[in-house]
């Protein structure tokens, strides 16, 4: 379907061209780089909150929401930013994010305490979340045939890198210049994009949904939804999952999609128009990208924890053999996208992506603390690979099959699929890997006085710090409290690569199953 209709242009003739060459590539470049500081946020932060917490005293639960708070709202405000850009128009709306998040930056930069620090990464977050599902719906209405799929591959390629290569980044700023400059230099690179707003509001066609208004009924009901079900996650290996905490806040997510669906039904102009939804193409490649965050990015986030806890390695040589499970992203987005401007079939390129996913989880099992790095480095890339095959093509895909008027809505449901993903995966493996080797230590522990509840010490061995625990025991006992905490790691890691392979092979069957049946047209999905 073609992303432009002919409806007048912003500031232009309706004569006139949607968007010459030099202005695609404006918008492109503009695009792209509000794109990548997003998921370098989102990798990077991490790597500063030592420092940030020496800096400004800060405790361990609001030192984790310099990273929670952003991807938390990120998540919630995705889909809702989605629905504003129909009515808004998508430069509008990219405009503003951009700015949220900018002032957010300005504000982390200058912060003089945590709390306003929390703050400021929530709020970026909701910036975030526009740039992403604005983005993406201005890249679908300015590009169409092969130059939408190579800008979507590029859209792709570059969250990638963002993601792989964000935590490099912010080490390097952090020791050249400090922790604060991980937050400086979003602000000039976004500074960069608002830059180009005037002529990108000149040079794009935009379909708004007129007459519409912001339903914040449903907005409200899907955060809601959202923050239970994150909650729940996080807080299934400290709560217990069977316990009331975490099974109410299970149950009220449950209530709150359900009152969101029957709300959204009899809305004149929902937030999520439920009929995109139950196209059943549309919806299979929505779960793309969530086996990508279970398969890919939950070993992004983890795997070095693994390498330096159960392995024994430095920080920096974690580092490099990471590489192999993120150098794909610099080559096979774009290489796809190649693939399918040459008639290959581009549903065909987002199966092998998902069995790639399945047997590079398999793969991984090989992994031993001490295992030879080049019975490991396949998998590896073959996971990498399976994550960047279908990074930018699923978006194409996906908005192809939607009016012009609903690219916001699609591309935030899309984004939000993509990013809830990413934070329900890491929560996930994160209570998973706890809960695992609580049930493998806690009859040990009591052989160990001083190590403390085991609960305790599993969260702190499962975040990768396992010298921390040892420390707490006498002297002449570390060595085997030590052995006991890398083997159970080590177990443990083991069953949680299962679970996650089993959770990639189920999405796939999922999808193929989705895909067999009969294919929704255009129309039905608007």
């Amino acid at each position: 379907m073609a992303a432009q209709t002919e409806s007048p242009l912003i500031g232009e003739d309706a004569g006139s061209q949607a968007s010459g060459p030099q202005r695609q590539t404006l918008i492109l470049v503009a695009v792209l780089l509000a794109v990548f500081v997003v998921p370098t946020s989102i990798s990077g932060t991490g790597v500063a909150l030592p420092y940030i917490g020496s800096d400004l005293d800060a405790g361990l639960v609001p030192l984790q929401w310099v990273v929670n708070a952003f991807n938390v709202a990120f998540a919630c405000f995705t889909l809702a930013w989605g629905s504003i850009a129909d009515i808004i128009g998508r430069v509008r709306a990219f405009a503003v994010g951009a700015t949220i998040y900018a002032v957010a930056s300005l504000v982390s930069v200058f912060a003089g305490n945590v709390i306003l620090l929390d703050a400021a990464r929530a709020l970026a977050g909701i910036g975030g979340a526009a740039i992403f599902s604005c983005g993406a719906a201005l890249l679908s209405t300015v590009f169409e045939g092969p130059a939408r799929g190579r800008a979507f591959a590029l859209f792709g390629t570059v969250a990638g890198i963002g993601v792989s290569f964000g935590p490099s980044l912010s080490g390097a700023l952090i020791e050249s210049a400090g922790w604060r400059w991980v937050f400086a230099i979003h602000v000039i690179v976004l500074a960069l994009v608002l830059l180009a707003v005037p002529t990108m509001g000149r040079a794009v066609q935009e379909t708004r949904n007129e007459g519409a208004r912001v339903d914040v009924l449903g907005s409200a009901l899907f955060i809601l939804a959202m923050l239970l079900l994150t909650t729940g996650i996080a807080q299934g290996s400290q709560w217990g999952w069977a316990s009331p905490g975490v099974l109410g806040l299970f149950v009220g997510t449950v209530v709150a999609l359900v009152v969101f669906a029957a709300v959204e039904k009899r809305k004149e102009h929902p937030m999520l128009d439920l009929s995109i939804v139950t196209n059943r193409r549309f919806m299979a490649l929505c779960l793309v990208p969530v086996a990508g965050s279970f398969g890919f990015v939950t070993m992004l986030t983890y795997l070095p924890s693994y390498l330096t806890a159960a392995g024994g390695y430095s920080s920096g040589k974690a580092g490099v053999i990471m590489l192999l499970l993120t150098v794909p992203m610099l080559v096979f987005p774009l290489v796809a996208a190649k693939l399918v401007a040459k008639g290959v079939s581009a549903m065909g390129i987002i199966y092998l992506s998902l069995v790639f996913l399945v047997v590079g989880a398999g793969g991984l099992e090989l992994f031993q603390p001490d295992v030879n790095l080049g019975l490991v480095a396949l998998p590896m890339l073959i996971t990498g690979a399976g994550y960047a095959l279908a990074a930018g093509l699923v978006d194409g895909q996906a908005l192809e099959l939607v009016a012009p008027e609903r690219a916001g809505m699609a591309a935030g449901f899309l984004n939000t699929m993509r990013l809830g993903s990413e934070a329900i995966a890491v929560a996930v493996y994160g209570s998973l890997l706890a809960t695992v080797i609580t049930n493998k230590t806690q009859d040990s522990l009591a052989g160990y006085p001083g190590a403390g509840d085991p609960a305790t010490v599993a969260g702190t061995v499962a975040s990768g710090n396992i010298s921390g625990p040892a420390e707490a025991v006498a002297e002449a006992q570390r060595g085997s409290f030590t052995d006991l905490l890398v083997n159970a790691y080590d177990g443990a890691f083991h069953t949680v690569l299962w679970v996650l392979g089993g959770i990639c092979l189920a999405l796939l069957v999922l999808i193929a199953a989705l895909l067999s049946g009969r294919k929704n047209t255009p129309a039905q999905a608007d």
